[in-house]
């Protein structure tokens, strides 16, 4: 066995209340970590650390556990940043939307859709992310959703499929057959290559009746389910999340007090995604009500073309901090913890002993630079799973 010592950490966070400062942070000032096999085998102070087959000594920086983005939409070709500059202009702009990356990702290559995917998930590695959920949902056809699933799970393991993502343009007059194909046979093809199925129920897209229809089957075929709800109104997602026992209901941009209760009595966990109300020129949905309510919140980027191209988690913490009411440790919690909850994933999100080596190696030595410095390129390195750190700066 092969054991690492990570020496004079200035600020160790470990999301351990039994550690450190006994909050659900778990900080350590004057750390050391010990990780053996890709997992984490000892927290302390560095004075203390335990001897190891190698050290590295961080010099006073801050380490995190690495960010778990639960809710990406990072396989597709082609940007729409002219619709993005339009609605910051409030000019009409009917460029297509969502069927505009339709269109491009049904024309690209698999060796340019793995690319542009890879930068993408450079771009996350590079601020942090160690854990990420990729959906399909940008062909929308049958081959098409399969070759995206194929896609996200040559990156991750958490991969989603959304082929009710909205009903093409093909389907317009035709939605009950699409919504039948989606439930059928392009389910029966993509639900053996994926961990999760959702769907986006929402104003525009599919109705919670039609979502109901889909989840179930794929509950039916093996699939844990997420689902996309209430970010353009009060449309029932929430309350359907809830219903299925999803992990994660996504948005939650329009939540009622009785969403709230239902979300605070259950398991699933309410992921915010403050990129896409930036993006947008929404109103934020108050993080602080849903966690003063007792409801699990994680935070997320959303990265996707059209509505929040974002790669920084760095960045969503400030906004969740600066425009949800979150403190600083509760947002860092939301991207870390918060979204493992969300994968319904126990050993990642926290650096307790046992849980998986995924971590953050910042270039500062505080947690709360990041939202301090929103924006800012706060992170060194990321070591994933044992495997060698990747450095940036």
């Amino acid at each position: 066995m092969t054991s690492l010592v990570f020496s004079n950490i200035g600020e160790l966070t470990t999301n351990d209340p039994t550690v450190g400062d006994e909050s659900v942070m778990g900080r350590i000032k004057g750390a050391a970590l010990v990780i053996e096999d890709g997992k984490i085998v000892w927290t302390g102070s560095s004075a203390n650390a335990p001897a190891a087959d190698s050290e590295i000594d961080v010099e006073g920086s801050a380490i995190i556990p690495g960010f778990v983005d639960s809710h990406t939409h990072l396989v597709f070709a082609g940007e729409r940043s002219e619709e993005f500059a339009a609605r910051m202009a409030g000019e009409r702009y009917d460029g297509g939307g969502i069927a505009t990356t339709v269109n491009a990702t049904r024309s690209a290559s698999a060796t340019e859709l793995r690319e542009c995917t890879q930068s993408r998930l450079d771009a996350l590695r590079a601020h942090g992310v160690t854990t990420v959920e990729m959906k399909s949902g940008y062909d929308l056809t049958l081959e098409g959703e399969v070759r995206l699933c194929e896609i996200a799970g040559d990156f991750t393991e958490e991969t989603t499929f959304l082929g009710a993502h909205v009903v093409p343009i093909e389907f317009k007059n035709r939605r009950d057959d699409y919504v039948a194909l989606v439930a059928g046979e392009m389910l029966d093809r993509c639900a053996p290559l994926v961990r999760w199925a959702d769907v986006f129920c929402d104003q525009g897209a599919f109705s919670v009746d039609e979502a109901r229809l889909i989840l179930s089957r794929a509950s039916e075929r093996g699939l844990s389910l997420r689902l996309h709800g209430n970010q353009l109104g009060h449309t029932g997602g929430i309350e359907l999340a809830v219903e299925l026992d999803a992990a994660s209901v996504d948005h939650c941009t329009h939540v009622s007090d009785l969403d709230v209760e239902a979300l605070a009595g259950s398991n699933t966990v309410a992921t915010l995604l403050p990129g896409a109300e930036f993006s947008t020129k929404s109103e934020y949905p108050s993080g602080r009500h849903l966690l003063d309510a007792g409801v699990t919140v994680a935070l997320a980027t959303d990265c996707n073309p059209g509505t929040s191209y974002v790669t920084n988690m760095g960045l969503i913490i400030a906004l969740a901090v600066r425009e949800m009411g979150l403190s600083v440790d509760e947002a860092l919690y939301a991207a870390t913890m918060g979204g493992a909850k969300a994968l319904r994933r126990p050993d990642i999100g926290h650096l307790r002993l046992g849980a998986k080596a995924d971590l953050a190696i910042l270039s500062v030595s505080k947690a709360a630079h990041f939202a301090y410095q929103p924006g800012a390129s706060l992170v060194r390195a990321v070591h994933i799973g044992g495997k060698t750190p990747g450095f940036w700066g």
